[in-house]
């Protein structure tokens, strides 16, 4: 049904039949860099993480904007290094994949996962890192983990200002429009790079502490450097549209876990 949506649409699948060149490319990893300008693909669990290029842009919102919280200082954010970011958020299929489990409330193997904490994202992250080094598919110096607040609010906006990246109907599931429920990954619109549900359906975490923002332009950006609660990302499908912007903001202890709340995977370079 996804598929014949997305075929409805004019859109591609977030989990589209994988290619043989892509399968190639993916297995010899290990004697080459990734490729930047390339989608990432982890075949057998149906997991896409998109190409983002470096870049600057404006972090946060100005005060004029629907909705603005004080703590959405906006200030000139520059990201020097490339990196990719899952096309959807990490689904439950793929959570159960990698972890055995399936802590998720609402069920479906389509949904996003959701009610993980954040070291369990992080856990993910690892288990995922280790297994795709493994099997020869990930090459020395890259890994996955969490986006920081910088990246993925640069990925959400794709290029664009204001509040959202797009018409917020046809991008996002949030309580105008869900029926008071999670949806399947990939059902509405992807942004401008590609990213599906970036805003709306179930909020995302993100590797920072929750700190204030700076006062003045920041390169590469990670938060503060300790903290009491980690920064989660783009709204969900119980909240109003107000929360999915793309500038929005929230912050919780890293062992809180909710329904409404998920994660989605980036992949980058480490020392």
């Amino acid at each position: 049904m996804l598929g014949i949506l997305a075929g409805l649409l004019g859109l591609s699948s977030p989990f589209p039949r994988v290619s043989a060149a892509e399968t190639a490319t993916s297995a010899s990893a290990s004697s080459a860099a990734l490729p930047a300008d390339k989608p990432v693909v982890i075949a057998d669990l149906k997991l896409r993480l998109m190409p983002i290029p470096a870049g600057s842009f404006t972090m946060g919102s100005s005060s004029g904007e629907l909705g603005h919280r004080p703590d959405e200082t906006p200030h000139q954010v520059t990201l020097t290094q490339p990196f990719w970011i899952g096309a959807t958020g990490v689904t439950q299929a793929q959570y159960e994949a990698v972890m055995g489990t399936n802590p998720s409330r609402f069920k479906g193997p389509d949904l996003p996962v959701e009610t993980v904490n954040w070291d369990e994202s992080m856990d993910f992250c690892r288990k995922l890192t280790e297994r795709e080094r493994a099997a020869g598919r990930l090459p020395a110096g890259f890994a996955y983990t969490l986006p920081t607040e910088a990246q993925r609010e640069y990925a959400c906006r794709a290029g664009t200002g204001g509040p959202y990246a797009g018409e917020i109907n046809a991008i996002a599931w949030y309580s105008g429009n869900s029926d008071e429920q999670p949806h399947a990954v990939g059902q509405k619109q992807p942004n401008a790079w590609g990213l599906y549900d970036m805003q709306g359906d179930v909020w995302e975490w993100c590797s920072d502490w929750y700190g204030n923002y700076p006062r003045t332009d920041v390169t590469d950006p990670t938060g503060p450097a300790k903290g009491d609660s980690r920064v989660y990302r783009g709204g969900a499908w119980f909240h109003s549209a107000d929360l999915c912007r793309s500038a929005y903001r929230y912050k919780m202890e890293p062992s809180y876990r909710g329904s409404l709340l998920g994660f989605r995977i980036a992949l980058v370079r480490v020392p």
